[in-house]
Parts: C-alpha cells; sequence; structure tokens
C-alpha cells in the first residue's frame, strides 16, 4: 500500500462510497481504483489528482497534503547511487534488502529521521 492509496481509501470510506461509484463518478475502472489503494499502481496523473481532489471537495493544505503524498506514492523506487560513496551504496542495498522486514513503526522513524536531512520535507 502506499500513502496515497491509503489517504484515497480513508476518503472514500469516510465519503460513504465503494469503489465502483467512486470510478463511475470519475469515469474510471473500479480495477483501476483498487490498485492505486493497494499500491499497486503508483502515482496517478495529474490530471487524474485534480479529478479526486475534486471528486471529495477538499481545498487548501488538504489538496496539498494528497499532492505530497501522490509525490511520494512510487511503487518501483530505484536509487541511483553512481556518483555517490560506498556508504551510501551500502545503505541503499540495506534498506532494498531489509525494508520487507521492517514494521510500519520503524519505516515511520527511519522516515522521520531522514526528513531531518532533507532540504525539502516529505509528508507522512
Amino acid at each position: 500500500m502506499t500513502p496515497f492509496g491509503l489517504k484515497m481509501r480513508e476518503l472514500r470510506r469516510a465519503k460513504g462510497v465503494n469503489q465502483k461509484q467512486m470510478a463511475t463518478s470519475l469515469k474510471v475502472s473500479a480495477a483501476y481504483l483498487s490498485a492505486l489503494e493497494r499500491g499497486h499502481r503508483g502515482m496517478p496523473s495529474w490530471q487524474f489528482l485534480q479529478r479526486i481532489i475534486g471528486y471529495f471537495n477538499i481545498i487548501w493544505d488538504e489538496a496539498e497534503e494528497l499532492q505530497k503524498l501522490a509525490a511520494t506514492s512510487h511503487t518501483r523506487v530505484v536509487v541511483d547511487t553512481e556518483h555517490l560513496s560506498a556508504s551510501a551504496t551500502n545503505l541503499a542495498n540495506c534498506l532494498a534488502g531489509e525494508i520487507s522486514k521492517l514494521s510500519d513503526d520503524e519505516c515511520d522513524e527511519l522516515t522521520k529521521r531522514l526528513i531531518r536531512f532533507s532540504s525539502k520535507p516529505i509528508s507522512k
């Protein structure tokens, strides 16, 4: 599951609609919405994201949050360490090998630690 998929599921359930109803309104298949929610599809297009924001009638901060979540919802991330140090390459490989073993709490803690070093914050 992606952060965007989780948020979209929460918004849909709060609105009291199922995937088929939402899909019909957005003119996409229910299978596509299901794949987005489950993280089997990555970041939606900007145009489709705007349709989702309109569908839920969200504005300002909540719309910005949803856009940030979509931007951090790539399901197949590639980390290019070609011009980085051996330590950076080791970190990337360790994370790739161990991420499936981490709990949600451990992932959240690592994310918080990395955000402290980031020049632009990553929303969760």
